[in-house]
């Protein structure tokens, strides 16, 4: 619920980042950079948070602190900011999702254990994507009301309800790890994790070559994956849609998300890594369909993409529970992220060029990175085998 909550707010504003950057003088460029920079923020800066929130223990104080950050820096978007503050606030939403996800991800994973990652990690992305699905249409309506103040002002309700219901979540269950313990206590009884010290250190050591891997596979998905704040500029700058439109595609493209999420999630605690060679399918027709000249393969593209995002943002995050030792997660996720996250920077202002600079290289581009990325998951899966992750 409180990823629900947290996904209308933060997805709502995504919605319309691109439109918006547009209408204060951003052009294509900039617009692929400060995207494609916070979402490199927003894992790249886990390799910070990751080992920190390991080496504390304190994860739900972590959780709470990215998820304030992101409630705060969202409905500031709607002050005379100018682009420069507007920049500054998109990498700043991103920022504090790079801050909880780590810590967050690791509660995840214990708590969901029972049921499977796979389908944990699913369930909840589809209700970040009701989220997601429902901040854009929230956003629109204000939009076409009364402009894009008052669209980021109204998502600042929401986003009150998530401080709430986090605070009341992190002390009825101050450690879910006792789900995947077995233990016998109640989740309220557990008493709080507090800081753990960690004798001899070593962020990046014991992660494995089996996840780097798998690192490199996901990095090189990404470098060829476009953010939708580039995919909502060119529906705006092809006269395809009005601005207060493109968050209903945003809307549509996290139903599809949802969707996505909760069949390979399923898939992925049968087969393992094996399911993740539709990743770089549909994130490569996803990303060339999405940049057509008419609106229909444009939303085509974009119901291509939020499938791909949807597989990315559940089964992808889920396998690396399973590549590491238990007490590595809140590392491993972040070293994950940043790695990711370093190539959707690198992809999305070299996407945001071609764009404005050789859009007739884009799709070819695309589709050859993306065969690159399935290659590289092949070369992973080679490693994983042996060793029996891609199975549970």
């Amino acid at each position: 619920m409180v990823s629900l909550l947290a996904d209308a707010v933060y997805e709502g504003a995504r919605s319309i980042t691109g439109p918006f950057l547009g209408s204060l003088g951003a052009g294509a460029v900039l617009v692929g950079v400060v995207t494609g920079a916070g979402e490199a923020a927003g894992l790249v800066l886990r390799l910070v948070s990751g080992p920190a929130a390991e080496r504390s223990g304190r994860y739900w104080g972590w959780t709470i602190a990215g998820y304030g950050l992101t409630v705060v820096a969202v409905p500031a978007l709607a002050l005379p900011v100018g682009l420069a503050g507007a920049c500054a606030l998109v990498v700043a939403e991103r920022v504090g999702k790079a801050t909880r996800s780590p810590a967050k991800d690791t509660l995840l994973s214990h708590a969901g254990s029972p049921m499977g990652r796979g389908t944990a990690f699913a369930v909840h992305e589809a209700l970040d994507q009701t989220g997601a699905f429902a901040g854009p249409l929230l956003v629109a309506a204000a939009v076409a009301w009364h402009g894009y103040s008052t669209g980021f002002a109204i998502l600042a309700v929401p986003g009150v309800a998530v401080l709430i219901v986090l605070v009341w979540l992190a002390r009825r269950v101050p450690d879910p790890r006792v789900y995947e313990d077995g233990a016998e206590r109640m989740p309220a009884e557990v008493p709080a994790t507090g800081s753990v010290a960690v004798r001899g250190f070593k962020p990046l050591a014991g992660l494995g070559r089996v996840f780097w891997r798998y690192a490199v596979f996901s990095a090189v998905t990404m470098a060829g994956f476009a953010t939708f704040g580039l995919i909502g500029f060119h529906l705006v700058e092809a006269d395809l849609m009005r601005p207060q439109a493109v968050p209903l595609v945003y809307a549509g493209a996290m139903a599809v998300d949802a969707v996505a999420a909760l069949a390979t999630g399923r898939l992925f605690d049968r087969w393992g890594l094996r399911v993740l060679v539709v990743l770089p399918a549909l994130a490569g027709a996803g990303t060339a369909l999405a940049f057509a000249g008419s609106l229909g393969p444009v939303l085509a593209g974009a119901g291509l993409w939020g499938a791909a995002m949807g597989v990315q943002e559940s089964t992808m995050r889920a396998a690396v529970a399973d590549l590491v030792p238990a007490a590595r997660r809140p590392t491993a996720y972040g070293a994950f992220a940043a790695v990711y996250g370093t190539a959707w920077l690198i992809g999305g202002a070299g996407l945001g060029a071609l764009y404005g600079h050789a859009h007739a290289a884009l799709v070819p581009v695309v589709v050859g990175v993306q065969a690159i990325a399935l290659a590289a998951l092949w070369w992973a899966i080679s490693a994983a085998e042996p060793h029996g992750t891609t199975t549970t």
